[in-house]
């Protein structure tokens, strides 16, 4: 069951799921651009969320009322359309894992530092929002074994291209900045670039696997000390 929020004055939540699946991302960002193309003119922003979309509307052109109106016919069309059968891009990313916290984690989770890094290579991520930083894609779902809660001291300063954990999320700082999130490792590439087009490869939907590699590949690709 759809619901639509007023989220303060100038906002409107689209809760289109109690909790998320694996199709649901792909499907938002679908529903975010058909709203974008149908819409755009009352609209100031959307933000997709793992299960939401929020709508940011022009006061001076549309109310929560009035865009809740103009919103029911394209939310009863995106319900009925078929569930997405491609998948999303497949994003394979090269991690060199030697985090700070690599060592923490595995003891936190009763596991070695090598079963860490097969259990969070071996799985098939989603990206379910962008968000906090430019680039900075959440990506779920993280195996349950490897679930922590954040740090209980955030960090002032993460590196950029550091991989990361916290509950059942994993994602890639895409610049320094500060971070509570269990660091494992350090991935070489800019995941985030004004001067490209897109600046972001990653998009809501798009699947990710980590790809373990040493020191050397690390540094050869570019990555920073």
């Amino acid at each position: 069951m759809i619901r639509l929020q007023p989220a303060g004055a100038e906002a409107l939540l689209l809760v289109l799921a109690e909790t998320p699946d694996a199709e649901l991302p792909q499907r938002i960002a679908g529903l975010a651009e058909r709203i974008r193309r149908e819409l755009g003119p009352l609209l100031t922003d959307l933000v997709p969320g793992w299960a939401t979309l929020l709508l940011h509307y022009d006061l001076l052109r549309t109310d929560h009322l009035a865009l809740a109106a103009r919103l029911t016919p394209l939310l009863e069309h995106w319900l009925a359309e078929p569930v997405p059968g491609d998948g999303g891009r497949l994003h394979q990313i090269p991690v060199w894992y030697a985090g700070a916290d690599l060592a923490e984690v595995a003891s936190a989770c009763g596991l070695s530092t090598a079963q860490v890094i097969e259990l969070h290579s071996a799985t098939e991520y989603r990206v379910g929002a962008i968000g906090f930083a430019p680039g900075f894609a959440y990506l779920g779902d993280l195996p349950e074994r490897l679930a922590l809660p954040r740090r209980a001291t955030p960090r002032t300063r993460v590196p950029a291209g550091s991989l990361a954990i916290a509950e059942r999320q994993t994602a890639i700082y895409p610049q320094a900045s500060p971070g509570g999130w269990h660091l494992l490792g350090r991935c070489p590439w800019t995941l985030f670039d004004v001067q490209r087009t897109p600046p972001c490869p990653l998009a809501l939907g798009d699947r990710v696997r980590f790809l373990p590699i040493d020191e050397a590949t690390y540094r050869a690709e570019g990555g920073q000390p």
